[in-house]
C-alpha cells in the first residue's frame, strides 16, 4: 500500500500519469493506493477524514467496513473489481438471507456484504463516497450503508449479488448517480428506513437517484417507508418490476417521492412469490400504501405480465390494507403495457391521472 502525503489532485495526477499541477496546501489529504493482493481494510483503517483510498486496476478480494467520515473509496473504473474471498459468503449461499436483514455494523462485511459504510444511531458516518469500481458475487449486498448521511455512490457496477446491488437503511441526503445494478437477487437499488423494525417513514432530506441503469434484478429501484426523495433520469429494463414505492400501516406514511424522466421498458422477467410480496412480472411503476407522490414525464413501454401488480403505472392497495392517497400521475408516455398502461385498484382518495399519453386503463377512463 502506497501513500501520497501531498495535495489530493497532485497526488492523483502522479499516480495516473497526468499533470494536473499542485493544489493549495490547505487542500492536502492523504491518498492511499491499494494494489490487488494488498489489504483494503488496512488502508481504510489508517485513513483519516478527507482521505482517499484508491483501489488500483485489477481484482481485489474480500469485504471492507468504512466508518471514517469524509472518506472516499474509489477504484479506477469498471476494471477495478471487488469479489469475495474464497470460502466466504457468496451469492450461492444467500438463499436463506433474502429477507435482507443485515447484522450489526461491526459484522456487516463478515455477513457477506462487499463494501459496508456503517455508523451508529448516535454517530452517523457522514460524507463518504464510493465510486468507480465493480462489486460482484457477494451473498448479500454489493454496497451496503446504514446510518450514513450524505453518502455518495457513483459509477459503481453492482452485479450478481445475492440480495441487493446497492442498499441503504437509516441514511439521509444520499446521492446515487451513474451506477449500474444488474442481475442482483432482489432490488438493484434498495432504499429504506429499516428492515428490522416496524416504524414510520423517515425523511431522507432530499436523497436523489439519478442516471442509473437497473437491469435484470427482481426490482430495479425499491423505495420503502421513506419520504422526500427523487428518482429521475434512470433506465430500467429486464427487471421483474421497474420502480416500487412502498409504504405500510406505520406513521408517518411513506410518500413525497418524485419519480420523473425515467425510461422504464420491458421489465418482463418473471419472479416467484415471496413471503412479503406476490409474484412479479411486467410492472413499470408501482405505488402501494403511499401518499403525495408525483409520477411525471416518464416513458413506460412494453411491460407485460399476469401478476396483480402488472401494468405500466399501478396504484395498488398495500398487502396490509393501507390505501394510497393524493398521488398525482401526470404527463407520462405509456404504450404496450399489459394488462393496461394505467391500473388503479386502490380505493384511496385523491389519486389523480392527468395528461398521460396512453391507450388502456383499468378501470377505463384514466387515459
Amino acid at each position: 500500500m502506497n501513500k501520497c502525503h501531498i495535495a489530493y489532485l497532485a497526488c492523483t495526477a502522479a499516480l495516473l500519469g497526468t499533470s494536473l499541477g499542485a493544489a493549495p496546501s490547505s487542500a492536502a489529504h492523504t491518498l492511499h493506493l491499494v494494489k490487488p493482493g494488498e489489504s483494503i481494510q488496512k488502508a481504510v483503517d489508517s485513513a483519516r477524514p478527507g482521505d482517499t483510498v484508491l483501489l488500483a486496476y485489477g481484482t481485489h478480494h474480500g469485504s471492507v467496513d468504512v466508518t471514517t467520515p469524509g472518506l472516499t473509496l474509489r477504484g479506477m473504473g469498471h476494471g477495478t473489481v471487488l469479489v469475495p474471498r474464497a470460502n466466504t459468503a457468496t451469492a450461492a449461499s444467500a438463499a436463506g438471507s433474502r429477507s435482507g436483514v443485515a447484522k450489526a455494523a461491526g459484522s456487516c462485511a463478515a455477513a457477506g456484504n462487499g463494501i459496508c459504510v456503517t455508523g451508529t444511531k448516535d454517530h452517523a458516518v457522514d460524507g463518504v463516497t464510493v465510486a468507480s469500481l465493480t462489486v460482484t458475487g457477494f451473498g448479500k449486498t454489493g454496497v451496503y450503508a446504514r446510518e450514513a448521511d450524505g453518502l455518495t455512490v457513483r459509477n459503481v457496477t453492482a452485479v450478481g449479488n445475492g440480495v441487493w446491488g446497492i442498499a441503504t437503511e437509516r441514511s439521509d441526503r444520499g446521492v446515487f448517480r451513474g451506477n449500474t445494478a444488474r442481475d442482483n437477487g432482489d432490488a438493484g437499488l434498495f432504499l429504506a428506513n429499516t428492515v428490522t423494525e416496524e416504524e414510520g417513514a423517515t425523511d431522507t432530506g432530499g436523497t436523489v437517484v439519478v442516471g442509473n441503469r437497473l437491469e435484470g434484478n427482481r426490482i430495479g429501484v425499491t423505495v420503502r417507508r421513506l419520504r422526500n426523495l427523487t428518482v429521475a433520469g434512470n433506465q430500467l429494463t429486464g427487471n421483474c418490476a421497474g420502480v416500487f414505492v412502498v409504504g405500510d400501516e406505520n406513521k408517518p406514511k411513506a410518500g413525497l417521492v418524485t419519480v420523473r424522466d425515467n425510461r422504464i421498458e420491458r421489465n418482463n422477467k418473471s419472479c416467484p412469490k415471496t413471503a412479503r410480496l406476490d409474484a412479479l412480472q411486467g410492472s413499470g411503476i408501482v405505488l402501494t400504501g403511499t401518499e403525495d407522490n408525483l409520477i411525471t414525464h416518464n416513458v413506460i413501454r412494453d411491460n407485460s405480465g399476469n401478476s396483480p401488480l402488472s401494468g405500466g403505472i399501478v396504484v395498488f392497495k398495500s398487502f396490509v390494507g393501507t390505501t394510497s392517497e393524493r398521488n398525482r400521475i401526470s404527463d407520462n408516455l405509456l404504450s404496450g403495457n399489459s394488462p393496461a398502461d394505467l391500473v388503479n385498484t386502490d380505493p384511496g382518495k385523491g389519486n389523480t391521472f392527468q395528461g398521460n399519453s396512453c391507450l388502456s386503463s383499468k378501470p377505463a377512463g384514466l387515459c
